[in-house]
């Protein structure tokens, strides 16, 4: 099975390495602002910024900050997922009450406002940017719920009436949906800018209809909106891959969709996409197969989408395992040869570096045996590739024996969860259970989700924040005769007090030394305020992700503690910590003010470890005093 992967990758290597040739560099990666949601087209999320250091760090006061509520605004705080873009003097926010703001990122002040019409809402994950050409202006570029994308000018906050409709791009064409046009499509995350290029995944549902919409990428041209090039994600009759389908049951297949965030190596001009499982992704007994390009990275020529090469993660994903997390550009460093890497990690914490020309794995990996379903049909594979470097990066077993250890009370919560629910605990891919509740970690909250990790091309160091909260699953068979997940519970917690039962630490931040695949340093990350005194340094689950500077520090927000922190990159010493009114739900952003200051800006809206709902709805923005 790997030995295919490998082989369809070394075909496409030439014609990759070619393409490099005539590429301009990722002009980002020295960037003083944060132009896209990754920092760079590579998602390495590392600023050069060098103002705040370790040194100062502790002097952090917010400099400005501002709500998301609209006025007249009655209802409760709502979730912020999005990650802010800074371009210049402008900072722009996809807010989660159906608006794009664009504010001054020096003093937060507001610039312009635009609501979306007819009760359409922004994607949650943020906007991208296109500076323009063709005669068109910069502009801000977003998907929506309603599977619309907008072109918006970046000055002025209008649409940009050259682009698709006056402005806005019905994505539900009949190329990607059914015949009926009525099943569900959004853009769930920002598209990626490539030259002139707008770059979108796609937001289709996880369990049934497994027929649907299609989670097909696709490129358009950002000036207009025409497309361009259409990648098949799930391949169609005499396209490859088309055969690690079981007959029939790739045609009009959903899911496989990249709702998270894509990269792009601009040297070579080479796209890099993170796809998720098909649809049922916790049932396959209708899709016999490995089922590509289902939980795969691929990676397309970014100019005209043509396959390249895929490595996948997982072979008929039934766990939703997916690969959504933004696949990071490096080079590695390794018998005295640079190579240039990708690495992709996701919900089972195991991370894959690659050969990003070609998608060899660079530290190697093994196919190793894996339980079989009692699910009734259902075939699954008999292995799963697993890398030889690094280790897992989370937790990836549990057990009776190994169950949560300290607070008595809560100790004998788990126990009696697992017991009154005659729980089967396992590994790593440990099928749903047929009828039966099973717990397979990391699970699709734990591990490295969406938000990924950030590299520091000093220190050799991916960093990344896991969860180790893992998730029950079990199959059920329905009065019409097919199957769904039925979990009993929804996390392998107590659900009133926000406490998982798997062993401590709940939360950690984790380095990976990328040249020699080992893990460099492990912290706990985040405290349990609601158990006693002696228990609390347990770290803590959240969603949100990293990021770096070159002076050597690392910026985390995430765990539902409400605390947003500082890290030494190289070994991990936490030296700075405030405690806000909420949880910062997304990965922060630096950037250099115009009044010369250095600022890091977090979305401050997550509710807390007691409970789900939101708190606060604000954005706030830190820096150094003025001199």
């Amino acid at each position: 099975m790997m030995k295919s992967v490998l082989k369809a990758a070394s075909c496409m290597a030439a014609l990759a390495l070619l393409a490099g040739g005539a590429q301009a560099a990722d002009p980002l990666k020295a960037s003083t602002d944060w132009q896209t949601s990754g920092h760079d087209l590579g998602g390495q999320r590392y600023s050069p910024l060098t103002q705040i250091t370790a040194d100062n760090v502790d002097q952090l006061t917010p400099a400005w900050s501002i709500h998301l509520t609209p006025e007249g605004y009655k209802g409760r705080p709502r979730l912020a997922e999005a990650i802010p873009i800074v371009v210049g003097s402008m900072m722009y926010i996809a807010s989660p009450y159906a608006q794009i703001l664009a504010v001054d990122a020096t003093t937060g002040r507001r610039i312009w406002t635009y609501d979306l019409p007819d009760n359409d809402d922004a994607t949650r994950r943020g906007v991208a940017y296109w500076p323009g050409g063709e005669g068109a202006p910069a502009s801000i570029v977003f998907g929506s719920r309603l599977g619309r994308l907008y072109s918006l000018n970046a000055r002025t906050g209008q649409l940009n009436s050259g682009f698709g409709e006056n402005g806005i791009l019905n994505m539900k064409t009949p190329d990607v949906m059914p015949a009926d046009g009525k099943a569900f499509y959004n853009l769930p995350s920002p598209p990626i800018i490539y030259k002139n290029l707008i770059i979108t995944g796609a937001g289709n549902p996880d369990a049934a209809p497994n027929k649907g919409a299609r989670g097909d990428t696709r490129a358009w041209d950002a000036a207009t909106g025409k497309l361009v090039w259409t990648f098949h994600t799930v391949p169609r009759k005499g396209e490859p891959g088309y055969d690690t389908w079981a007959p029939g049951s790739a045609e009009g297949r959903s899911g496989v969709n990249v709702w998270g965030y894509m990269t792009v190596d601009a040297d070579r001009g080479i796209l890099y996409m993170p796809l998720g499982a098909p649809n049922n992704d916790r049932v396959g007994v209708d899709r016999a197969g490995d089922n590509l390009y289902g939980t795969s990275l691929v990676a397309v020529d970014a100019n005209t989408g043509k396959y390249l090469w895929h490595f996948q993660v997982v072979h008929h994903d039934i766990w939703d395992i997916d690969t959504q997390d933004p696949p990071v550009l490096m080079d590695v460093h390794k018998d005295g040869k640079t190579i240039p890497a990708v690495l992709t990690v996701n919900k089972n914490a195991l991370a894959f570096i690659l050969n990003r020309v070609t998608g060899e794995p660079i530290f190697g990996v093994e196919e190793r045996p894996v339980p079989k379903s009692n699910v009734p049909g259902e075939i699954t594979s008999p292995t799963q590739p697993f890398p030889v470097k690094p280790e897992p990066l989370s937790q990836n077993h549990v057990s009776r024996d190994n169950l949560y250890k300290g607070d008595p009370e809560h100790q004998a919560f788990c126990e009696k969860l697992v017991d009154d629910n005659h729980m089967v605990l396992g590994g790593p891919f440990l099928p749903p259970g047929y009828n039966q509740i099973t717990v397979s970690p990391p699970g699709t909250q734990g591990g490295v989700n969406y938000y990924g990790g950030s590299f520091d091309p000093k220190n050799r160091l991916f960093v990344a924040n896991v969860n180790n909260l893992f998730q029950p699953n079990r199959i059920i068979k329905k009065p019409d005769g097919t199957f769904a997940n039925n979990y009993g519970v929804l996390r392998f917690w107590d659900p009133d007090k926000k406490l998982p039962c798997g062993p401590t630490p709940w939360g950690q931040l984790v380095a990976v030394n990328v040249d020699t695949g080992e893990i460099a340093w492990r912290k706990t990350l985040g405290v349990t305020e609601n158990l006693p005194a002696q228990y609390q340094d347990t770290g803590r689950p959240g969603l949100g992700g990293t990021i770096l500077t070159a002076s050597g520090l690392t910026f985390v927000g995430a765990t539902d503690d409400f605390r947003f922190r500082a890290f030494e990159t190289a070994n991990g010493k936490k030296v700075w910590e405030t405690r806000l009114k909420a949880s910062v739900t997304a990965t922060p952003v630096t950037y250099l003010g115009s009044d010369g200051r250095q600022f890091v800006t977090v979305m401050n809206t997550g509710g807390s470890q007691t409970g789900s709902v939101v708190t606060n709805d604000e954005v706030i923005a830190f820096a150094l005093p003025k001199k």
